[in-house]
This record gives structure tokens, C-alpha cells and sequence, in this order.
């Protein structure tokens, strides 16, 4: 296993503790008044948010995280995801996520998005997105998506 880059903090307990136990993410009602709408969406430290736009039928992910985590926005489009533990052989659970919805991914699972449609969303993880942070928190992984 390869050492952890020194900007990535341990996991403590607590935070293990405040991660949601399913991907799908509920979100609080959204704060409206005659002006609009204001939806909350994160309220925790993150050290990274991304807007990652994909095409329809690509690929994205097909890795797993030591210690990162991602909350997953989906601005417009729609992905299936599909995830399982780390080193388990169980067949990958399939969710699909669509325009103004959340989804969570933790550290040690196996995840890959498949884009059924053009799809722009935003990402916030714990560690850095820096390209040395990033690589050295994850493995590749084939994808979990079935051939078709």
C-alpha cells in the first residue's frame, strides 16, 4: 500500500460517524421566500469542489478511495453509479441520479459512474483535488458497469 501524501488528515471516529450509510443523500428543504430558493447543499470541512461536465455513455471514476470521500451534486444530466465494498466480490449496486440530486461515496469503495446522459455536476471531497493528492489517494479498479 502506498504511503499517504501528507496532506491527507487521518480519519477520526467522529467523521466515520457523520458519513451517510447510503449513497443517496436527502437533502434539507430549501430556504424560499418572495426573492426564491436558497438549497442547502454541504454544510461540512471539504478541501475541494469541482464542476466536472461528462458525455453521454463515458465513463468516469473506477476506483476506490484510502481516505477520501465525495458528495456528488448533479446539476444537469443523469448517472448511473455503481458501488460495493473494497475486495468484496458481491455484484455492485446500481442507483441512478438525476438533476438535483446528492449522492455520497465513501473511502474503501469500489465506484464507477456510467453517463446516460450529457451531465455537468459538482463534486466536494475531503482531500485536496491537487493532481499528486488525488492520485495518491486512489486505486483503479475495472469498471463495475456490466457490458453491454
Amino acid at each position: 500500500m502506498q504511503a499517504p501524501h501528507p496532506a491527507i488528515r487521518p480519519i477520526d471516529d467522529s467523521e466515520r460517524a457523520a458519513w451517510p450509510t447510503e449513497p443517496t443523500v436527502t437533502l434539507p428543504p430549501a430556504f424560499t421566500d418572495e426573492r426564491g430558493a436558497i438549497q442547502p447543499l454541504l454544510d461540512l470541512r471539504s478541501d475541494s469542489c469541482v464542476l466536472i461536465h461528462s458525455q453521454q455513455g463515458t465513463q468516469r471514476a473506477n476506483h476506490y478511495h484510502r481516505s477520501d470521500w465525495h458528495y456528488c451534486y448533479v446539476l444537469d444530466g443523469e448517472i448511473a453509479y455503481y458501488e460495493r465494498p473494497t475486495g468484496s466480490a458481491e455484484a455492485p449496486r446500481r442507483t441512478v441520479f438525476s438533476t438535483g440530486e446528492m449522492f455520497f461515496t465513501g473511502p474503501m469503495l469500489d465506484h464507477t459512474m456510467v453517463f446516460l446522459k450529457d451531465t455537468t455536476f459538482l463534486t466536494w471531497g475531503r482531500n485536496s483535488r491537487s493532481q499528486e493528492v488525488y492520485e495518491a489517494d486512489i486505486v483503479r479498479i475495472p469498471s463495475l458497469a456490466p457490458t453491454e
